[in-house]
C-alpha cells in the first residue's frame, strides 16, 4: 500500500491545519496503523483539487488532483521520473535544503542489476538487490515539500512546466488508476530503457525478461516448479527433458552472466537436490554473433569456454518465432523449451518516443554537453533514455549502469550549483553559465561467467593496472568483488551486503 500512503502525504488540508491536534505530517495520524483511514485519504484527495468544500460522503478520485506550482515561500521542486541507476544517484546527490525533491515511478526501489541473475537461483535472496528509495533519499519520506509516487508518467506539458501521471494500482481491488499533475521547476527524466523484443511473435508472452525483481522471482519460481514436476510419475522422457531445458537468448553480459549462474546451480543443487532428474536439466545460450561482442577477443575466447566447460550449449542462430513451448530459429530449427529468458539488449520506451522532445540515434532523447533537454527549459534526462544529440559531436553512451550512474552524479552536483546561484526556479537559469560539461570517462567492463570465474576489460580504462591484468581479465576474482562494492557506495552510498550480514550476525536471521 505504498502508494496510498504516498497519496496521504500530498498535503496536510486546512482544516486539519486549523485544528488544535498537534500538527503532523499526512500519513502518520495512527503510527499503529500501515493503513490510514479511508476518510483521510479523501480528505487528502479532495484537498487536490480546486478547494471545493469537503462533502459528507467521500467522492470518487478526484480529477486533475496533483501538485501546483511552487509559491512564493516554497522551495523549488525538482521532479525526477525513474528509480533507476540515473535517477537514484541524482536522488541522492540533490540538495534538500535548497530543492524539495519528487519521484514518480512505478517502482518503489532501485534494483542493482549486475547481481540481479544471482538472485534467480538462490545465491542472493532478493532483498539484496533491491534499496528502497526512501533509504536512498531520507528527505522523501520526512520532509512536508518532498515525496514519492507510485505512479507513471503519461504525459508532459514543457510550456506549463507540468508532467501528466497515472497511479500504479493493484486493479479493482485496491482503486482503479487515476491521473494527476505535478508542476516542477527542474525536471529529470530518467525513465530507463525496455527490453527489445524486435517485434518477434511470441516474445511478450513466452519468454521472461531479466531487468526487475520480479522477472528474478519468476524465474526462480518456474526453475523450480520445473524441476518438481519433471519427477512426477507418469511424465515422459521427451517431456521431462523439455521441462528441463533452460533456453537464454542473447549473448550479452545478462546472458552470460545468467548462463553461468544457472550452470553453477545445476552443479552446486539440482546434483545433489534432485538426483533423480539431474541428467535431463541443460542450458542452451542462443546469439545471432559472437557472445559478449563489447569484449576483446581473448576474453570471449576464455568465456566460450568456461561456458562450455560448465555444460552451457552454445548456439549461433536468431530466433524467428517464440511458440508455448518451442523456439523457431531462422533456419528452421526447433528448440523446445521449459524456461525462456530473453536478453537481446534494450531500446527506448513506447512512451519515451512519443514524447515530443529531440531525439538522438536510436530514439532515444537528446541532450546537450550538459544533459539538458535543447528546444524546453529546465528539462534534462539521464541514463539509458537519453543521449547526446549528433550535433554535439559526443559518441554515443552505452546503455550501463556506470554511465546512468555518473550522469546522475554530475546533473545533482549543476543542480546543487544552480540552486545556490540563484536559478532553481523556473525559468531562471536560462542565461546562466553551467561550468564544465558532462564527459564520460569508461572504468571497464565485467562480467561473470560461473564457477567463480569472471571477466574484466579495461582496454578503454584510464587505470593502469596492468600487474593485474593477466590474471583478473581471465577468471580474477578480488577485483571483481571489490569494483562491485565500489559501484554499490558510488550508486546508493549503502553497502546493502553489510546490512545484511550485520543484520544475520545480530538478529541469526
Amino acid at each position: 500500500m505504498a502508494w496510498f500512503r504516498s497519496l496521504i502525504r500530498f498535503s496536510v488540508t486546512k482544516s486539519s491545519s486549523s485544528s488544535s491536534s498537534p500538527s503532523i505530517r499526512p500519513g502518520t495520524a495512527s503510527p499503529f496503523s500501515p493503513f490510514p483511514s479511508p476518510s483521510l485519504s479523501w480528505l487528502a484527495a479532495a484537498h487536490f483539487s480546486s478547494g471545493q468544500p469537503l462533502a459528507h460522503e467521500p467522492p470518487a478520485v478526484v480529477p486533475h488532483a496533483g501538485l501546483g506550482p511552487t509559491k512564493p515561500g516554497e522551495k523549488p521542486r525538482v521532479v525526477v521520473l525513474g528509480s533507476g541507476w540515473a535517477g537514484c544517484r541524482l536522488l541522492k546527490g540533490l540538495d534538500t535544503k535548497t530543492y524539495d525533491v519528487v519521484c514518480v515511478s512505478p517502482r518503489n526501489h532501485m534494483v542493482f542489476t549486475p547481481l540481479l541473475a544471482s538472485t534467480c537461483v538462490g545465491t542472493l535472496e532478493f532483498r539484496s538487490v533491491a534499496e528502497p528509495i526512501g533509504r536512498i533519499q531520507p528527505a522523501i519520506s520526512r520532509e512536508p515539500g518532498s515525496y514519492f509516487f507510485l505512479a507513471k508518467c503519461t504525459g508532459l506539458d514543457a510550456d506549463k512546466h507540468e508532467v501528466q501521471c497515472e497511479t500504479a494500482t493493484d486493479g479493482p481491488d485496491t482503486l482503479e488508476p487515476w491521473k494527476f499533475k505535478i508542476s516542477y521547476d527542474k525536471l529529470v527524466i530518467g525513465l530507463g530503457a525496455e527490453a527489445s523484443t524486435f517485434g518477434i511473435k511470441g516474445v511478450l508472452e513466452h519468454a521472461i525478461f531479466l531487468r526487475e525483481v520480479y522477472h528474478a522471482q519468476e524465474i526462480r519460481r518456474k526453475l523450480l516448479l520445473n524441476l518438481m514436476l519433471s519427477d512426477v510419475p507418469g511424465v515422459s522422457e521427451s517431456e521431462k527433458s523439455r521441462l528441463l531445458h533452460c533456453v537464454v537468448v542473447g549473448g550479452g553480459p545478462t546472458g552470460v552472466e545468467f548462463s553461468g549462474e544457472l550452470s553453477d546451480f545445476i552443479m552446486r543443487d539440482v546434483h545433489q537436490r534432485y538426483a533423480h532428474v539431474k541428467n535431463y536439466i541443460h542450458v542452451t545460450l542462443i546469439e545471432a554473433n559472437e557472445i559478449l561482442s563489447s569484449f576483446d577477443d581473448r576474453l570471449r575466447h576464455y568465456a566460450t569456454k568456461q561456458l562450455t566447460k560448465s555444460g552451457v550449449r552454445l548456439v549461433r542462430g536468431v530466433v524467428k518465432d517464440v511458440e508455448a513451448r518451442k523456439i523457431i530459429l531462422d533456419d528452421g530449427t526447433e528448440v523446445p523449451y521449459g524456461l525462456l529468458v530473453w536478453s537481446t539488449g534494450v531500446g527506448p520506451s513506447p512512451f519515451v518516443k512519443s514524447l515530443e522532445l529531440p531525439k538522438a540515434p536510436g530514439g532515444r532523447i537528446g541532450v546537450d554537453e550538459w544533459l539538458r533537454v535543447p528546444s524546453v527549459e529546465d528539462v534534462f534526462a539521464i541514463g539509458d533514455c537519453s543521449g547526446f544529440l549528433e550535433s554535439t559531436g559526443k559518441p554515443t553512451l552505452p546503455a550501463l549502469a556506470q554511465v546512468a550512474e555518473r550522469q546522475g552524479k554530475y546533473l545533482a552536483g549543476l543542480l546543487n550549483r544552480i540552486g545556490k546561484d540563484g536559478g532553481a526556479f523556473a525559468n531562471t537559469a536560462k542565461d546562466m553559465a553551467f561550468g564544465d560539461p558532462f564527459v564520460y570517462k569508461h572504468l571497464g567492463s565485467m562480467a561473470t561467467i560461473g564457477r567463480y570465474k569472471a571477466l574484466v576489460d579495461l582496454r578503454q580504462s584510464k587505470l593502469h593496472w596492468d600487474d593485474l591484468w593477466g590474471y583478473n581479465s581471465a577468471g580474477g576474482k578480488g577485483l571483481i568483488s571489490c569494483w562491485i562494492l565500489e559501484l554499490v557506495h558510488l550508486a546508493i552510498g549503502i553497502s546493502y551486503t553489510c546490512d545484511q550480514l550485520e543484520e544475520q550476525i545480530l538478529c541469526g536471521d
